[in-house]
């Protein structure tokens, strides 16, 4: 059997081990679609929901950031069309810059994680540094659950502060 046909059909039944198994046997991430535009595998994965298959995926070459992410046939437009919330997640982390004024199902605060996670590990360059900001300045911190906590306190000061530029 062919080994695009293989992953492809390994992402539609989202066995992780079988999509890398096929890739390792030298299926292409970047398989055009029947209209010729690339990115088929990926675009399953995202309609289909699995998040550890695009991220893998993306790890092997698959392109989660397209010129124009509001094409129906974008990563990101599959995804949100599927309401697949976690997929959609892990693409802006990935890199997937989010066209103006497109509803992904995230809040605006989630978007903003998102995009600097996408900035600490090295997914956004260039220009898409400005739409950023000045996320990189931002300082990770594990915080342990402790009763009686209010986090809402601190959260709301972390983002007025993003806001801010500080």
């Amino acid at each position: 059997m062919d080994s695009q046909l293989i992953l492809i059909k390994a992402i539609r039944s989202g066995r992780l081990s079988d999509v890398q198994a096929a890739l390792d046997a030298g299926a292409v991430v970047e398989l055009d679609d029947g209209q010729g535009d690339p990115g088929l595998p990926m675009g399953i994965a995202c309609f289909m929901g699995f998040v550890d298959i695009v991220r893998e995926l993306a790890k092997r070459g698959g392109k989660v950031d397209l010129p124009d992410n509001s094409l129906p046939t974008s990563p990101l437009n599959m995804a949100i069309r599927a309401n697949r919330v976690e997929v959609v997640r892990a693409l802006i982390e990935l890199g997937a810059q989010v066209p103006d004024g497109m509803k992904t199902g995230l809040s605006e605060h989630d978007i903003m994680l998102a995009q600097w996670k996408a900035h600490r590990d090295g997914h956004v360059l260039g220009a898409a540094d400005e739409e950023v900001g000045n996320l990189h300045a931002i300082e990770e911190i594990d915080v342990i659950p402790c009763f009686g906590t209010d986090t809402q306190v601190l959260e709301a000061d972390v983002l007025r502060a993003i806001r801010e530029g500080r």
